[in-house]
């Protein structure tokens, strides 16, 4: 009962974080967005990164949750991950016998950024968070801020 709480309580945080992670001041949005049209419009046609399937981010999550893999092999599927790995090794040890399964949705592609919709769920019940990925080097990594949502529900905040 105490777990189950501790899950609610830890799920409505992350669900919490995420939102407010997305949020941002609409006017460095609209400055960002008028900047990223001028310079998209005078580099003219630079190739954008193939989509990403919902299967490919929804595996990228599941091998984060694996407590199987390593903390080497998930951190290479993350942005940076190499400075997360004991972060990574932390989220591992607690979910280790708790399965979590991911469902990815309206993924959202511009250019080496794809944002997405993804519901997290446990034996405890589902959430729902927006996580985005970026690509590097021609692989889709979840990014920092993203892997941080996971983190925390892994009891291995950033911070």
């Amino acid at each position: 009962m105490i777990l189950r709480k501790h899950l609610f309580a830890t799920v409505a945080i992350v669900a919490a974080l995420g939102l407010a992670s997305c949020s941002s001041d609409d006017s460095t949005d609209s400055a960002a967005a008028s900047s990223t049209v001028a310079s998209s419009s005078a580099v003219a046609a630079a190739p954008a990164a193939d989509a990403p399937s919902a299967q490919q981010l929804q595996d990228s999550l599941t091998l984060l949750a694996d407590p199987v893999k390593s903390a080497t092999e998930k951190a290479a599927t993350v942005v940076n991950g190499d400075a997360r790995l004991a972060n990574i090794t932390t989220m591992t040890q607690g979910l280790a016998n708790y399965p979590v399964t991911f469902a990815v949705a309206d993924i959202k592609v511009e250019g080496n950024k794809a944002d997405a919709k993804v519901t997290v769920t446990s034996p405890h019940g589902s959430a729902p968070l927006s996580m985005t990925w970026e690509n590097v080097g021609g692989t889709w990594k979840l990014s920092d801020a993203s892997n941080c949502q996971l983190l925390a529900m892994g009891r291995a905040p950033c911070s």
